[in-house]
């Protein structure tokens, strides 16, 4: 009764000032970030293209964008689903093996250009990758002349050059994961007689994965939403990716298709979403692993 009475009564000021705006810092930055995906679904949902007249969301339902966008025979929204969806899964695979390769090997070996390698890591993040769209362009249009497979207008090339920039921030974050990992680990299977290989396939591998999933989410989504490059070096309407064929609703400055193009953009965030509740679980403790030890 006396832990009862002696209680303080309600203040509502003095809550605010402790803990409440907190809450209501918390549900504006909610909003802020919950309107636009609503607007979109919105926008995706007008007939007709119908959104210069409309103040207000979901005014309108109806699946006719939806349904026109696997329609069209000039704008094969199917085919471009599919080509980003590979290459984004391709790049994202064979990304995370090299960057592993690359952190394994700074984490555990010892070798001359070690610490400058690491460094120069970091150094490259400090250039945008814009800058050497010329020379991409360039290497491909050789390459192109002697194998085609790999030059202008090639899936497969484009991977290449996503696949180029793996030995980046991907690297340096796996590194500090691959250091949390026991060495002790590494010396009890070299004692019964397993090389470098086997450890890195058969044990690390395994105790990394979060990181492993961490990293190919980030660069599953990277290579999705890019559009410099793949419209720089794809031209072909059946090789195009999402991000460059839907630029195609918008181009024309007379008559832009939004809804359609809403409709896309919802359509396309789709895959990104499944992998990501696919490898939430590891999610967490990839990211926040590598901080332990660097």
């Amino acid at each position: 009764m006396s832990s009862v009475s002696n209680r303080k009564p309600f203040n509502l000021g003095r809550w605010f000032f402790r803990t409440g705006w907190r809450h209501l810092l918390g549900l504006v930055v909610c909003v802020y970030a919950i309107f636009p995906i609503l607007y979109i679904l919105s926008t995706s949902l007008y007939p007709n293209n119908d959104i210069n007249n409309t103040t207000a969301l979901f005014t309108a339902f109806s699946p006719q964008n939806y349904i026109e966008l696997f329609a069209q025979d000039t704008r094969p929204f199917a085919r471009w689903y599919s080509n980003t969806v590979y290459i984004g899964l391709v790049t994202s695979i064979g990304s995370v093996f090299l960057s592993a390769l690359a952190a394994y090997a700074f984490s555990r070996l010892r070798f001359k250009g070690r610490r400058g390698g690491l460094l120069s890591l970091i150094l490259m993040q400090m250039f945008p990758s814009i800058l050497g769209l010329v020379a991409v362009f360039s290497l491909l249009s050789d390459f192109g002349q002697v194998f085609p497979i790999i030059g202008l207008n090639s899936q497969l090339g484009l991977i290449l050059v996503y696949m180029g920039g793996a030995l980046g921030a991907g690297t340096y974050l796996m590194y500090g994961f691959f250091n949390t990992v026991p060495k002790e680990i590494d010396e009890a299977a070299t004692i019964d007689g397993a090389s470098h290989a086997r450890i890195f396939f058969s044990i690390i591998l395994r105790l990394v994965a979060p990181v492993l999933a961490v990293q190919m989410l980030l660069s599953y989504i990277g290579v999705t939403s890019d559009y410099v490059l793949a419209s720089i070096l794809l031209s072909d309407p059946n090789q195009l990716t999402l991000a460059t064929g839907l630029q195609q609703f918008i181009n024309d400055p007379y008559s832009k298709d939004w809804s359609m193009f809403a409709a896309g953009a919802v359509l396309s965030a789709l895959p990104s979403l499944v992998l990501f509740l696919f490898l939430q679980k590891y999610i967490t403790s990839g990211l926040t692993g590598g901080a332990v030890k660097g």
